[in-house]
């Protein structure tokens, strides 16, 4: 017997990294699944294999391939959603400028590339969180959640305008936790480790700092997708219904040292 009956996961940035592993993980307990992301055609074919292997596990799948940032995108696909249906809201967009703040070769950050960045990796989760909520949209229990990095606390290189992002985030998360708690919604940020996904892969110098994360890492490897796709899920449960505000460390004791 599935765990989750006629509830829905809606996950934003939902067709690679963690994201997709989320949906693969909730999908097997027997949660819909509704992905919201951004991906060119030569893309497309292999995200359609995926979608066909969560399909197999009885749930419904709906896959939007749109601009989440987009206010008609997020009035759409909220009115498509049954009353009181969907259990997690996951915000997993991965869309933001890993330029310097300064550089003496080619040009550094400019205002409008920290402007997207920010609505992008933090402002887009309050967005979602509203119009589902105006709407009548969130399960009883439900749980609404986010990712976030290291980067939420320390200067690292290229990474600033994601570092901004990040701590928006979480103070967008604390209030949204003390909001939305008499709303029956528990709110967090589970923060990852290092991972290989292809945003990160973006990032200038990203084999240098994967190499130097392994090291650091009490268990000698990076944090991989499905290890957050299960903190996902454990934060679904019933018994987690008590975690609320937090922003909850998955990196295997990484930032340890």
């Amino acid at each position: 017997m599935k765990e989750f009956q006629d509830q829905w996961a809606v996950i934003l940035g939902g067709s690679s990294g963690l994201g997709l592993a989320t949906a693969r993980k909730l999908a097997s307990h027997g949660l819909h699944i509704c992905l919201v992301h951004r991906d060119r055609k030569v893309n497309l074919e292999q995200l359609e294999t995926e979608l066909s292997f969560m399909r197999s596990q009885g749930v419904e799948v709906r896959s939007y391939n749109k601009d989440a940032l987009k206010s008609e995108t997020i009035d759409q696909i909220a009115a498509s959603l049954p009353l009181r249906s969907v259990k997690l809201l996951v915000h997993s967009i991965a869309k933001g400028s890993v330029k310097p703040f300064f550089t003496s070769e080619g040009e550094g950050l400019s205002r409008e590339d920290l402007r997207v960045t920010w609505e992008a990796m933090a402002l887009s989760w309050y967005d979602w969180t509203k119009v589902l909520l105006a709407n009548n949209k969130f399960a009883e229990n439900a749980r609404n959640i986010a990712f976030t990095s290291e980067g939420n606390t320390k200067a690292i290189k290229n990474y600033g305008a994601v570092s901004i992002a990040k701590v928006s985030l979480e103070a967008i998360m604390r209030q949204m936790a003390v909001e939305l708690a008499p709303h029956g919604i528990t709110t967090n940020c589970i923060q990852a480790g290092v991972t290989l996904t292809p945003s990160f892969g973006r990032i200038p110098e990203s084999k240098k700092m994967a190499e130097f994360s392994k090291l650091r890492n009490p268990f000698n490897r990076l944090t991989v997708p499905e290890d957050i796709a299960n903190v996902v899920y454990l934060l679904a449960r019933d018994e987690a219904g008590w975690i609320n505000g937090v922003i909850l460390k998955a990196d295997g004791g990484e930032s340890l040292r």
